[in-house]
């Protein structure tokens, strides 16, 4: 894994340093992240499951794309930067709301991160990395709401913390097809 540095904030996302991701993890300090979620014409979003190589949460299902701009790097372009290199999937994103969650793991790592929550629409089929994706499909929002009441345990720790936000945005702006 490469040494990457991520970008120290304050509750007001104003930048107060730069740090390696590790470390910062290891620390469990609050660093600038973004999440992004992507839906089809049906409405129904793109769930990505992490490949078992990661860090952390491997194996475990989660939103399209989620990672840190680099110092000095737009997080706008740094979403629509992932969600290509993750998923193979060059689409206009738009930033819809930011929060602040901290998840932590049995490893030692801690999430403490202001997210900036992108989305987008795509209907094809993904060419995705296999070095960071296992698997990705569509799901309702139906669907996956069932899914982490009756399987919480096969998504990520953040993903259980932003569904409900993206559910109450979902549910409000989205112009598509609902349940």
């Amino acid at each position: 894994m490469n040494s990457q540095e991520v970008i120290l904030v304050n509750e007001n996302d104003e930048q107060v340093g730069v740090m390696e991701k590790m470390e910062a993890h290891r620390r469990a300090l609050l660093h600038r992240a973004f999440s992004v979620f992507i839906f089809n014409h049906k409405g129904e979003m793109l769930l990505q499951q992490r490949a078992a190589s990661k860090y952390h949460s491997a194996g475990l299902w989660s939103n399209a794309c989620c990672s840190h701009p680099v110092p000095g790097e737009d997080t706008l372009v740094a979403a629509r930067r992932r969600t290509i290199e993750e998923l193979g999937i060059d689409i206009p994103l738009q930033e819809e709301f930011h929060f602040i969650y901290r998840a932590e793991f049995d490893n030692g790592l801690t999430e403490f991160e202001f997210d900036h929550v992108f989305i987008g629409y795509f209907n094809n089929t993904t060419d995705y990395n296999r070095e960071e994706v296992q698997d990705c499909c569509f799901k309702s929002m139906n669907e996956i709401k069932e899914s982490l009441k009756s399987h919480p345990r096969v998504f990520t720790e953040w993903f259980k913390i932003s569904f409900p936000k993206m559910e109450e945005w979902w549910l409000k702006n989205y112009k598509g097809a609902k349940p």
